[in-house]
């Protein structure tokens, strides 16, 4: 399977005006939809998967969302077994590491601007160096 296109059709960042003691953050990953598609530049077929990638911060402090579509060039054993595991809403495990990786790998970077931009706590640790250490 090859990921040979990204792109995004939703981003939302919202900050409410309470303001929270203690936050907790969690990440979500929801893919929407399967629709298998033609394209021009392969004779096989391609898969879009459309997807919301969501940052929720806990008591409704504030939220950061992604929604859009990555499209997939599987081979014609994975395009079956990868429409066969969607009529359950499931992906397959051996997809679903390198697509939800490629996912935040995307979204993660925007969200970490967005997160600057309205003074919310990161959802990821960034990388910090102890005193006396050796760069």
């Amino acid at each position: 399977m090859r990921i040979i296109g990204f792109n995004l059709s939703k981003i939302v960042a919202e900050k409410k005006e309470k303001s929270v003691e203690k936050v907790q953050i969690n990440q979500n990953i929801n893919i929407k939809d399967v629709i298998k598609e033609k394209i021009p530049i392969s004779q096989g077929e391609a898969l879009s998967v459309k997807f919301l990638f969501t940052i929720d911060y806990s008591e409704d402090f504030a939220k950061v969302e992604f929604g859009g579509n990555v499209l997939l060039l599987p081979e014609k054993d994975e395009l079956k077994t990868f429409l066969k595991e969607w009529k359950d809403k499931k992906v397959p495990e051996e997809f679903r590491t390198p697509l939800f990786n490629f996912i935040m790998s995307k979204c993660n970077i925007k969200a970490l601007n967005l997160e600057e931009e309205l003074s919310l706590p990161h959802h990821v640790p960034m990388p910090r160096i102890d005193a006396g250490s050796q760069i």
